[in-house]
């Protein structure tokens, strides 16, 4: 295949994981320590939440954000930094009395979940294209278009790169109108979600028609959770794509055997090589994304 693939290490996400991995980091030293572990076993790009360190949760305080991204820009090595902008889309009504809202509501406008993105001006900027039952019960994540289409403005002039995250095809066509508005610079950078539910399920066939249609130019990569995120990287790499691993999506290197971010990197790489292409360092990550590197 003989091209340069760029591996993500997803670090530690907001789902209620670590209580069930010692892995998880979760205080912004044990966060960043992780990335800078991964980014030492090769992967291009680290994708960062932070959590509460008293309760675990995740959180969208900038004060631990930037303690994260301190200790990986004055550390030996230099991955792109890609900051999650998906905290703060959380609705949990009464199913009852549905304009009640529940305990786990975190609601705040597009613009209000940029504000680490605003200060720390990362490379990469994560925007969440579309609204999601998500999983079982009555949570719902909220992105709506006029929320969408003022949060990639903002992005766009603050020089950061969005990677769009695309949980369903109707995410993928509303992301292509933001493309073709010009909301989006070039190359548009997709992250197609398989496996979260209820968006679009595990399933070759269906990545293959989600790729059918990008628009010409576009950077994509894909990841899928749990048991499914290592096989993925061979189906994301082999239709021509980037990939994805890490604590945020799976805590397994295989059947009963826990992992760490570092090795789940690893494990990538050698998918990666062994299907005949290269890693790409996080510099060659920063020209095929044609991104900005930050002093």
């Amino acid at each position: 295949m003989n091209r340069k693939v760029i591996v993500t290490c997803a670090l530690t996400g907001a789902g209620d994981t670590t209580s069930k991995s010692e892995h998880v980091p979760v205080t912004p030293d044990e966060i960043a320590a992780d990335a800078i572990a991964a980014a030492r076993a090769g992967a291009s790009v680290v994708h960062i939440h932070v959590r509460d360190p008293q309760t675990k949760q995740g959180s969208r305080d900038t004060d631990l954000y930037r303690e994260v991204v301190r200790q990986i820009r004055a550390s030996d090595v230099d991955p792109v930094i890609n900051l999650t902008a998906g905290m703060g889309g959380d609705l949990v009504v009464d199913p009852s009395e549905p304009t009640v809202q529940l305990s786990g509501t975190d609601l705040v406008s597009g613009l209000e979940r940029l504000a680490h993105v605003e200060e720390l001006r990362p490379e990469i900027c994560t925007i969440d294209c579309g609204s999601l039952n998500f999983g079982e019960g009555s949570q719902l994540y909220v992105s709506t278009p006029d929320m969408l289409r003022e949060g990639a403005a903002r992005i766009k002039e603050l020089g950061v790169k969005p990677e769009m995250e695309i949980f369903d095809t109707g995410n993928l066509w509303f992301a292509n109108v933001m493309v073709q508005e010009g909301l989006i610079a070039p190359p548009p950078l997709y992250q197609l979600c398989m496996g979260i539910p209820y968006g679009a399920p595990v399933d070759p066939g269906l990545l293959q028609a989600m790729v059918n249609l990008l628009p010409e130019g576009a950077q994509w990569t894909s990841f899928a959770i749990g048991r499914d995120q290592l096989p993925w990287v061979a189906q994301s790499v082999l239709l021509g794509g980037h990939v994805r691993v890490g604590l945020e999506d799976n805590l397994y290197l295989s059947k009963g055997v826990k992992a760490t971010n570092a090795q789940l990197t690893e494990r990538a790489i050698d998918i990666v090589t062994n299907l005949g292409s290269a890693v790409a360092t996080p510099d060659e990550a920063r020209d095929i994304l044609q991104l900005e590197k930050r002093a």
